[in-house]
């Protein structure tokens, strides 16, 4: 019989040392997942479609859109999935991980019944203005109901992470920044300088004065807009001076050069309107890390930053002006910049950034009109007068409607309290008038969303962008191709708000810190944002969150 001896010191050694080596593996694995990026950079692009991305390809450098797509994650199919899309509801939304119907901020204003006033998205008139003597700065998150991603990062620390909005719009600050913030800033037009309000600080600190009083914006005003390249090279753009495009006042045709001094005024408001604004916010970016020493401590910290200018210059010409497209350019190399900065003061690898937009824009009519492709406008104005007339012809002569604004029908819920009259009734019959107007795609009810739900399609964007008290009794859709016209002659530029791919389409990056290079046709959403970020940190979604985390599609 064969004998066999066990050398058990031995096999006793090996076990020791595997377990030793497993435990090694669980603890780096531990690391792995405690370690935290030392600043996260959230970049909101204001109206920029997706297919921008690639539009102008051939014309970005390789440092700014093309770094961060060659080194960073694109999810190619992420949506708005809700409407009206706005700056306001699109900047809360990407922050609080939900939409609308649960964070409050249902337009850039809305009707107030209680006031019988509209309100603005960041109005607050219990602050005042720090850093101006105009009413700019008051403003604040008040507006807002469910927290953000930048407000669990405060709670997550203990108020230890640093918190700042950056934008030259105060919602495109505010808002993102959240509720718990150190700090949110925006420009104001009337002195050209970065203010912020008593929310916030009592005084500007030392760097932000002393960041206004180098007069950036009066140094940039200070020059013609012309285009970064030979004009002749932007064909990717219609032709210059296209009956669409918008004009600055006091140009007799929308063409380059713009003359700036010639045409700015008396205040710095034509920042906003040009490329120039972007690199003025870059700017003071870069300031407020350097100066508020952001990724430096011992936790996370985080600069909401939203790019401003793009949508004022899309309103202004189009989505197929040369206009944008310089603008685009330009915000390419203000990225590049950016990108540097950060290479130098933290490293990619403790960067994490995400790039979004708070909405994309629409094709004017009058340019798909003469490529034969249908379009509209419908004149809202004239909508409500007929309305009216209409309800008091049915129900009697009263004040039926109270106001008109975000493709809504606000009606007087007082006088139909007062006359005793059927809410539901006076809604659906307004829902079946307005359906007559040309461009009318769909109207819906409050009560039919108060009763309904739908799990796709364009009733499940108006659910998810109706809150009771802060919306109308008709939300009303237009087909593909119409917007509203106002009812000033022929629509110039462009407009946003529907719930057509044009409006909802938004680029989506992640770049930096753990993210891998590749890119997901999966489809993901604006309110995916926030609960991917909370994933990473290892913090709470915000309270109202909706959304979902995507780590799991994010695959090389």
């Amino acid at each position: 019989m064969e004998r066999r001896f066990f050398n058990f010191p031995l096999i006793l050694l090996f076990l020791l040392l595997s377990f030793s080596t497993e435990a090694q593996k669980r603890n780096r694995s531990r690391k792995d997942q405690s370690s935290q990026p030392k600043l996260v950079v959230g970049i909101v692009v204001d109206q920029m479609r997706y297919d921008y991305l690639y539009r102008y390809w051939d014309k970005y450098s390789n440092d700014g859109f093309k770094r961060l797509l060659r080194e960073g994650f694109n999810f190619k199919n992420n949506h708005y999935n809700y409407v009206p899309t706005y700056t306001g509801p699109g900047h809360a939304s990407i922050y609080t991980g939900t939409t609308p119907a649960m964070h409050g901020i249902v337009g850039n204003d809305w009707y107030n019944r209680t006031t019988g006033k509209n309100i603005y998205c960041a109005e607050d008139k219990t602050v005042q203005s720090v850093g101006s003597t105009s009413t700019a700065g008051q403003m604040s998150p008040v507006n807002m109901i469910s927290t953000t991603i930048t407000d669990e990062l405060k709670l997550a620390t203990n108020q230890k992470s640093k918190v700042i909005g950056v934008s030259l719009k105060d919602r495109g600050s505010i808002l993102p920044a959240g509720h718990a913030a150190n700090a949110a800033y925006w420009f104001d037009g009337s002195n050209g300088n970065m203010i912020t309000s008593t929310y916030y600080m009592q005084e500007l600190p030392a760097w932000v004065q002393a960041f206004n009083n180098r007069k950036l914006a009066d140094q940039y005003l200070s020059q013609p807009w012309n285009t970064l390249l030979p004009i002749e090279q932007y064909t990717e753009s219609t032709a210059d001076d296209q009956p669409f495009e918008g004009l600055f006042a006091g140009e007799k045709k929308p063409v380059f050069p713009h003359n700036l001094p010639e045409l700015r005024g008396k205040t710095f408001d034509m920042l906003r309107a040009v490329p120039f604004g972007n690199t003025y916010t870059k700017e003071f970016a870069i300031e407020a890390i350097k100066a508020e020493n952001m990724g430096k401590g011992q936790v996370t910290d985080f600069l909401a930053l939203s790019f401003s200018s793009p949508d004022y210059v899309g309103h202004q010409y189009g989505p197929n002006s040369i206009e944008v497209e310089d603008n685009y350019l330009r915000l390419d190399k203000d990225l590049a910049d950016f990108l540097k900065f950060l290479d130098g003061y933290l490293g990619k690898e403790n960067v994490l950034i995400f790039l979004t937009a708070d909405h994309g824009a629409a094709h004017n009519p009058n340019y798909l009109k003469s490529l034969r492709i249908p379009a509209g406008t419908t004149a809202g104005g004239m909508m409500v007068d007929s309305l009216k007339k209409h309800l008091n012809q049915k129900f009697g002569t009263a004040d039926w409607v109270s106001s008109f604004m975000n493709q809504q029908v606000y009606l007087n819920h007082a006088v139909i309290e007062s006359k005793k009259a059927d809410l539901v009734a006076i809604q659906e019959e307004t829902a079946r008038f307005v359906q007559r107007f040309p461009g009318v795609l769909r109207s819906i009810t409050a009560d039919a969303l108060m009763r309904s739900h739908w799990e796709g399609g364009v009733g499940m964007l108006v659910e998810n962008g109706y809150m009771p008290y802060r919306s109308g009794d008709v939300m009303i859709t237009l087909q593909p191709g119409w917007y509203e016209g106002y009812g000033r002659g022929e629509p110039k530029g462009t407009t946003h708000g529907s719930p057509w791919g044009y409006d909802t389409h938004v680029p989506l990056l992640w770049y930096g810190w753990q993210i891998p290079a590749g890119e997901s046709s999966q489809r993901s959403h604006i309110t995916d944002i926030a609960p991917s970020l909370a994933h990473w940190l290892n913090i709470q979604e915000p309270n109202g969150t909706t959304g979902k985390a995507l780590q799991q599609y994010m695959q090389k």
